[in-house]
Order: structure tokens, then sequence, then C-alpha cells
């Protein structure tokens, strides 16, 4: 009987929890801007990211049209750009060109891909694709944004760029000469030389022996 009592209320404490939780979660809808808004400042401020992501959804689906809207997307982007979640920013800054195209601050969201895609490029080895198409995402800005503010910036990051990818080239062209295919090396040399002149004054990136073994 003592037993059976435990049981029964052990259910009970069980159901009034589970009730408990789940009307607090039913009650997270039909809310404010405002109160979408400002909790997904405390998550993001308190480094959680993936509420912060299913707040923003909230924000954006019950309030489409509201002025918090873009100025949420930009926070949140670059919330995910600090935490080296570059793919994530990137998601954002694309929603937000898509539906903000028209504002005065278009060229800084450019900026800010360009920035997203080239802090992601860790290894001048492995992602030349990442570094071909951030070299050509820089010439599209340049060439669209001409008058931006940012258009130093672009150019600095371009440069940067161009130099290492210079020096990938570079590295090919060292490779054909240790095999013995001197065609193949002056080639490769050539090809660096158009995309950095003066390639012997770059200094070569210090690599760790350890890493260097697999590049």
């Amino acid at each position: 009987m003592k037993q059976q009592f435990i049981n029964i209320l052990l259910t009970i404490i069980i159901i009034t929890i589970t009730t408990g939780c789940s009307s607090k979660q039913d009650q997270e809808y039909n809310k404010p801007a405002t109160y979408w808004y400002n909790k997904m400042i405390k998550q993001i401020a308190n480094f959680r990211l993936d509420e912060a992501d299913d707040t923003y959804t909230s924000l954006e689906s019950e309030h489409r049209n509201s002025p918090l809207l873009p100025s949420a997307i930009l926070i949140i982007a670059n919330a995910h750009m600090d935490d080296e979640e570059y793919a994530m920013a990137n998601y954002y800054l694309d929603q937000y060109l898509k539906r903000f195209s028209l504002k005065k601050d278009v060229d800084y969201i450019n900026f800010l891909k360009v920035k997203s895609n080239f802090l992601a490029f860790k290894n001048q080895y492995r992602e030349q694709e990442l570094l071909s198409q951030t070299i050509k995402q820089c010439d599209k800005f340049i060439a669209k944004f001409p008058h931006s503010s940012y258009i130093y910036l672009v150019g600095d990051i371009k440069s940067r760029l161009l130099m290492t990818s210079s020096l990938f080239e570079k590295e090919i062209a060292g490779l054909y000469g240790r095999v013995e295919k001197p065609k193949a090396k002056i080639f490769y040399n050539n090809k660096a030389k158009t995309k950095w002149k003066k390639i012997d004054d770059i200094q070569d990136i210090d690599i760790p022996w350890y890493r260097y073994l697999f590049e």
C-alpha cells in the first residue's frame, strides 16, 4: 500500500512538472517584436547562439515587417562571425540582402560578406576555391561600390588574398622544380607574378613543422 502511494505521488509530480514545462513552452508565441528582440540579445550575450537562432526565427516569423528585423539580422550575423561560424554569418547576411537590398547600408552588408569569407580562410594550401571566390567577391564589391567607405578595407583584403594566391603558385613552381619539370616551373612562376609582381618581397607564412608535413 505504501509503495502504491509512493508511485501515485511520483506520477503526480512528473505530470505536474511536465505540464508546467509544457505550459511555459506553449506561451512562447504571439509575443511583441521587442520581446523576441530583447530575448535574442540576452541569449547572444550569454553565448547561447543556438537558442538565439530559434528566437530570431520567432521574431522573423511573427513580425516580418518589424523595424527591428534588420538590426536583429546584423546582430546575430556578427555574433556568428565572432564565434567563427562563418557559414551561419553568411546565411544571415544573404537573408538581409534578399529582404533589404534597397537600404543605404547594402555596401556594409556586402563588406561583411567579404570579411566573413576572409576570416573563414585558414589554410593557404587547402582552401583554394574559397580563396578564388573571395578575390572575385572583392572585385565585384570594388566595381559595384567604388565610392563606399569600406572600399579601402576590401582593397586591403584583396591584396592579402592575392599575395597568398601568388605564394601558392610559387609553391607549385617549386614542386615542379624539385621533380625536374622546368617548363611547368616557369609556367607557375609566371602565373605567380601575374597575381603579385614583387613576389620576392612577400614574407613566407610561418607554418608549424607538424602542419607543414601535411601541406
